[in-house]
């Protein structure tokens, strides 16, 4: 290392810069700003493409999976603006300079932001949610239908496989399901074994699947096509295999997939 002497000049370091100020280092490239900003919107374009694939629930071919993508996309849309409320907030209680404010003045103040966020922000939320919430679950009941009947399949989970059987005509099958496409379907859900639940993420919203006890989902696929199922509750060693298929036919094609089966099953 240098060292200053008496006179205010350098001496030797050792290296050959005798009585010389150390040369300048050259500068190191620094990422700017464009580099960052390019940066943050490749990570977004990467976390936004985990929204589409087999088993995105924001990717729906359902009217139930559809009702559930949008209230998801409304509680994001509420949470960013909630987000932006707060931290412009925060910024403004850093910016701002203390006054003086009277005891009343000050209870006034604090009487509003109880209210306001104590109770009108939770009550407005929720009631909003429920708007949302309560038509999409209706979709997915088993209520009666005037226009059609939807057709039934009994499906029962089992350590670690799934068990599908048609009971009006006596066609039975494993880890696939076929369907029609533009009609309801009612699965009659129940488990041999362990807590179940069947899931498929881009036609509808899960349901468990107790021992003892049947559960009825009704789902419905928009347009023909192969569409994947899931066990969405952990039942064991075998949970992550306990996957399905669902196969949704044009209406002609399902009626002779219907005839064909019976025969060959």
């Amino acid at each position: 290392m240098n060292r200053v002497t008496a006179n205010r000049h350098f001496a030797g370091d050792g290296f050959g810069h005798h009585g010389k100020e150390p040369p300048e280092q050259p500068n190191r490239p620094r990422i700017g700003r464009s580099s960052a900003s390019s940066l943050a919107a490749w990570a977004g374009l990467g976390l936004l493409s985990g929204c589409t694939g087999p088993y995105s629930a924001l990717d729906p071919a359902g009217p139930s999976a559809a009702g559930a993508a949008g209230l998801w996309w409304a509680m994001a849309g509420f949470s960013v603006v909630t987000l932006v409320v707060v931290v412009s907030l925060w910024l403004y209680a850093l910016r701002r300079r203390p006054g003086e404010v009277s005891d009343e003045q000050a209870q006034r103040i604090q009487n509003r932001w109880v209210i306001g966020g104590g109770l009108i922000l939770p009550i407005a939320s929720i009631t909003a949610l429920l708007a949302f919430g309560i038509p999409i679950g209706h979709r997915m009941l088993p209520l009666p239908l005037a226009e059609e009947e939807p057709l039934r399949i009994d499906v029962t989970a089992r350590q670690w496989w799934w068990d599908v059987s048609y009971p009006a005509s006596g066609i039975r099958l494993r880890d696939e399901l076929h369907i029609p496409a533009g009609m309801p379907v009612d699965l009659h859900l129940t488990s041999e074994d362990v807590i179940h639940s069947f899931w498929v993420p881009r036609l509808g919203g899960k349901l468990d699947m107790l021992p003892g006890r049947t559960n009825v989902l009704r789902l419905r696929a928009d347009e023909p096509g192969l569409y994947y199922g899931q066990c969405a509750e952990y039942c064991g060693t075998g949970h992550a295999h306990m996957k399905f298929t669902v196969r949704a036919h044009a209406p002609g094609e399902f009626d002779a997939w219907l005839e064909g089966a019976t025969v060959d099953e």
